[in-house]
């Protein structure tokens, strides 16, 4: 690579004032930012900024990319940054592109060929952090373009940008640790204040400070998406918020929802957004004071409507306090306050959320209709690093739960129903199709969890890939639909016994077998591998007590307030009412 060359020389839309933003967290991510130019603003805007997670990010000298890249002594990489973002320019890592911007006669596949030489640095430096962040490369702000020229072949300098991006997204594909960021949206958010000369003059800072404030933005969301954070539940009211207008004084056939009508068709978007990300895995739910039968009939009946009642896992629909009704659906639901958004048009009852919930998000949100898909497309709290089968299932999944509830009500006891839910378990090692999703679960899971380690795809697999460890992950399924993967069980060989590593079960299948068939397997494993003993150390958090209490009733020895043991010598039993599947998958996992 040619270290000289290198060293020397949104889309999410952000202006909305009326988007709050995320809680204050106490943790504290330490980054470097690595560029060829003065990144000091961005360090300051990550700094400063109080949303969650909270960030000390340092930048290394600027100008010296190529040498920061590739030699792992130098002082900026002693402190072991949990991330790093490298922003550079175009022109100055890559000198074909340099000279295509003086109109010089370039040969494109030199410059891919420089693309791949700079991608090669990146995949070297991202063995020394949890994630490395690479912004894409934009067109100099001082550059006019070369008018029908631009987007001309071996000419163009749009064209050619294009190309190096798309190539310099090839080579990191397959880079689990490394996530590119558009930095487009930045420089587009920004508009006309994207630059100032005089910036760049004075401290050699290319970008105006509304592009780095973007910036910040967005690392601080894609953070938030690493350590598993990010929102599943969008909690809405319903009178002017998804339709317009009062249905309890003008009736379905009066409200304000598509037609000729510009708050009426922006309305049907707003849905239409809701509808997309409740398609990516995020559950929909409804708090509204109204009446619970004119509600519904205007969601089943409304010809313009894009949500129908099926497409919510839960709503109170009354005249009671909404704090109180976001509680109460939360539990139903199994999740967490910070899973959820609270979106209502009222300043009154956002107010009350904010006081009374502290962990839910409730953005700022326009008085004017229109702007609703603009403030939903703007929410930065949904950002995964990917979207799963499981995640596409949720909705589906919880529509099935009430089925479920509704069955166990009939029952005769809780023995009884779990036997006529004709539950299956598979059983199955990571594996790269699963990976995803077991990270996913590792780090979202807080309640039903030993260990709450937090580990990133790179660092499970390498965990699981050494020698003595072991892991499994379940599939959960019964007669109603699909769980999907909510189990996951890893040990470890220590001399003669075995030691439980990672114990988490997904919220939606505890209490139903699962965790003492999870037990069934690790302790079969032992006596497979003629151990001794198997051990499990509580690691106790805020939220994790479910785990302990199961432990503590699972027959397991208590040797004290936190480390649990069984006698490998005797069986652990299976679950009569769960039927074990074991699938062998082919386990070849990313490099």
């Amino acid at each position: 690579m040619n270290e000289a060359a290198i060293g020397t020389v949104p889309s999410r839309p952000y202006a909305s004032s009326w988007i709050r933003t995320t809680p204050v967290s106490r943790e504290t991510k330490s980054g470097l930012l690595v560029s060829d130019f003065n990144v000091q603003n961005l360090s300051a805007y990550l700094n400063k900024d109080d949303r969650a997670p909270r960030v000390a990010a340092l930048a290394a000298p600027f100008g010296q990319v190529g040498q920061v890249l590739l030699d792992d002594g130098l002082p900026c990489w002693q402190s072991k940054p949990e991330f790093v973002v490298v922003w550079t320019r175009p022109e100055s890592v890559l000198e074909g592109f340099r000279h295509l911007l003086a109109f010089a006669k370039v040969d494109t596949r030199e410059i891919l060929r420089q693309v791949d030489e700079y991608a090669a640095a990146l995949l070297v430096a991202k063995d020394r952090t949890r994630t490395l962040f690479v912004p894409t490369w934009t067109v100099p702000a001082a550059h006019c373009g070369h008018g029908v020229l631009d987007l001309m072949p071996g000419i163009g300098v749009s064209r050619v940008l294009m190309q190096c991006n798309l190539r310099l997204l090839e080579n990191l594909d397959g880079a689990m640790n490394v996530i590119p960021l558009q930095a487009a949206t930045w420089i587009e958010a920004a508009g006309e204040r994207c630059v100032n000369p005089r910036l760049w003059y004075m401290a050699k800072i290319p970008f105006g400070n509304e592009v780095f404030r973007a910036a910040a933005r967005d690392i601080k969301a894609a953070l938030q998406g690493v350590e598993g954070k990010s929102r599943k539940l969008i909690i809405l009211d319903l009178d002017d918020t998804l339709w317009g207008g009062i249905v309890g004084e003008l009736g379905w056939e009066g409200i304000t929802l598509g037609g000729h009508d510009p708050e009426g068709e922006a309305l049907v978007d707003f849905q239409r957004g809701l509808q997309a990300l409740a398609r990516s895995g995020v559950i929909l739910a409804v708090v509204s004071k109204n009446e619970e039968a004119v509600a519904l009939e205007a969601m089943a009946k409304h010809p313009e409507m894009v949500l129908r009642p099926e497409d919510f896992a839960a709503w109170r629909i009354n005249w009671g306090d909404k704090a109180q009704n976001i509680i109460d659906l939360t539990k139903e639901l199994n999740l967490g306050m910070n899973s959820a958004v609270f979106i209502d048009d009222s300043a009154v009852e956002r107010s009350r959320i904010r006081e009374a919930l502290p962990e839910v998000v409730v953005p700022e949100w326009p008085s004017d209709k229109r702007l609703y898909p603009r403030a939903l497309a703007s929410l930065d709290c949904f950002d995964r690093l990917a979207i799963t089968d499981e995640d596409r299932q949720r909705p589906e999944m919880y529509t099935s739960e009430r089925r479920r509830s509704e069955l166990r009500c009939q029952a005769g006891s809780l023995d009884e129903w779990l036997h006529t839910l004709e539950m299956k378990a598979e059983v199955e090692p990571l594996s790269k199709g699963n990976l995803a999703r077991s990270t996913q679960l590792l780090n979202k899971t807080n309640q039903m969890n030993l260990s709450t380690r937090r580990l990133t795809e790179r660092e499970l697999m390498s965990w699981a890939g050494e020698e003595g460890h072991q892991l499994w992950t379940l599939r959960v399924s019964d007669k109603f639909g699909n769980y999907g993967l909510t189990g996951l069980v890893s040990v470890e060989r220590d001399g003669s016994r075995s030691r439980i590593v990672d114990f988490v079960l997904s919220c939606r299948v505890m209490g139903r077998g699962i965790e003492e068939t999870m037990l069934h397997l690790v302790v079969e494993w032992a006596r497979s591998k003629g151990l001794s003993e198997v051990l499990a150390g509580y690691r106790s958090t805020p939220k994790n007590k479910p785990c302990y209490d199961f432990l503590a009733r699972s027959g397991m020895q208590t040797m004290n307030d936190r480390d649990f043991a069984w006698n490998a010598a005797r069986e652990y039993m299976a679950q009569s009412h769960i039927r074990l599947v074991r699938v062998d998958r082919e386990t070849n996992l990313p490099g």
